[in-house]
């Protein structure tokens, strides 16, 4: 490999990119490193390509004292040299850093065995090599760059929404979501957050419809009574109907039946979230509540550290396990009441949660009203943050509490 790094370097081009620090004398042996000397010279004096025959005669040359075995032997290898070609530049970028970082990592070493035997007496050897060394250091790094092609860009646009709202309104304003993605849905207790999931995921024209495989870990409510909120949705009838008339029930729910896997997930952090979308690959994550599968191992100084590591975490599961999550989150009691919902309104949250998400979707009510007997059925769906199409504001639509169906 020495005798083709040679042959590249007569190559001019080469010659000014290569030598030099990046291709220190020390990656050649004894012989090759006399051979490397005339070809410094020659460069230094011609500024030209050099051919392997003018070498071999520039080196004879300069070195008369040679012997005959000598003269045999450096023949051979200009022989040798001959049969090689030059390196393309991207091979040589990646021997010569390979070759760099190994004779730079040996003279570390002596050092650190010098130390190691008592024999340091400074840290100017090793300060010396930084010094000399740190601007020709080449990582051993190939990025795989994105397409800028236009087309290449629109279509990758087109699949963000891959997974579409089926709540008019909404998707008016937010046409859907894909994989890689975290959605952050936030709401006050009693408001509809389980339902909405169920909603968008099994209601008609829902992900569940549009070909979804979903993967619901539930860790509040009992698994089995979010299990009946997919059968309501899917249906549209009461469970009191869906009881009276099983067999038609069955064949509306059957393809969320299919799709749809829930697991009662208590106790749970987010290494167990990760083993589950290994495991199983779903296109949809629902963590409901996604703040409960924080790290119990974890030590954190304040709550909110500990949330902005979930929400990390989450984020890092959506992107490695091509998964969307729809992470489901409590807001504090100032969201009490309130229409005009904020994400500085997420519970025990400060910054760090609200930036993992690419959408956020906090849900209210109307403010009760003393006098009335039943709860209001409007609610108004704040787009706190939108990274996917930048539109914000309120959405207002309706919950059909029998069912759970979110509507315009």
């Amino acid at each position: 490999m020495e005798l083709t790094l040679i042959r590249s370097l007569m190559d001019l081009d080469f010659y000014k990119e290569h030598n030099g620090h990046k291709c220190p004398d020390k990656l050649f042996s004894k012989d090759v490193r006399k051979i490397k000397g005339s070809l410094d010279q020659a460069m230094s004096k011609y500024g030209r390509s050099i051919k392997p025959e003018e070498l071999e005669a520039l080196f004879l040359t300069s070195n008369p004292t040679l012997t005959t075995a000598q003269k045999a032997q450096f023949s051979s290898l200009f022989t040798e040299m001959r049969k090689h070609d030059v390196m393309q530049h991207d091979v040589a970028n990646d021997v010569l850093s390979k070759l760099f970082q190994q004779t730079l990592g040996e003279e570390i070493a002596n050092i650190g065995f010098d130390f190691v035997n008592g024999q340091g007496t400074s840290l100017d050897p090793l300060r010396r090599i930084l010094d000399n060394y740190s601007d020709d250091f080449t990582p051993s790094l190939k990025v795989d760059w994105l397409d800028m092609d236009m087309d290449n860009l629109l279509e990758m646009a087109e699949l963000e929404s891959r997974w579409k709202f089926n709540i008019p309104t909404v998707a008016r304003h937010v046409s859907g979501i894909n994989a890689g993605h975290l959605v952050e849905i936030g709401a006050r207790p009693n408001t509809g957050k389980s339902s909405f999931h169920a909603s968008i995921i099994a209601g008609p024209g829902g992900f569940v419809e549009q070909g979804a495989s979903v993967v619901v870990l539930c860790n509040e409510e009992a698994q089995h009574r979010v299990g009946n909120r997919y059968i309501t949705t899917s249906t549209g009838w009461p469970l009191g109907e869906v009881k009276a008339n099983r067999d038609a029930a069955l064949r509306l729910y059957m393809p969320t039946r299919k799709s749809v896997r829930i697991k009662d997930s208590t106790g749970e952090d987010m290494s167990y979230v990760e083993s589950v979308c290994k495991t199983y690959k779903p296109d949809i994550l629902v963590l409901d509540m996604g703040d409960k599968f924080v790290d119990k191992n974890g030590k954190f100084a304040r709550e909110d550290q500990a949330l902005k590591d979930c929400a990390i975490r989450a984020r890092q599961v959506a992107k490695e396990y091509n998964t969307a999550v729809l992470y489901m989150s409590q807001l504090s009691a100032e969201a009490e009441g309130k229409i005009l919902l904020n994400m500085s309104m997420m519970e025990g949250s400060r910054t760090g949660k609200a930036a993992e998400a690419d959408l956020m979707l906090l849900i209210a009510g109307n403010p009760a009203v003393e006098g009335e007997e039943e709860m209001n059925n409007q609610r108004h769906i704040t787009v706190a943050k939108n990274k996917l199409t930048g539109w914000h504001g309120i959405i207002h639509c309706e919950i059909d509490p029998e069912t759970g169906r979110y509507t315009s």
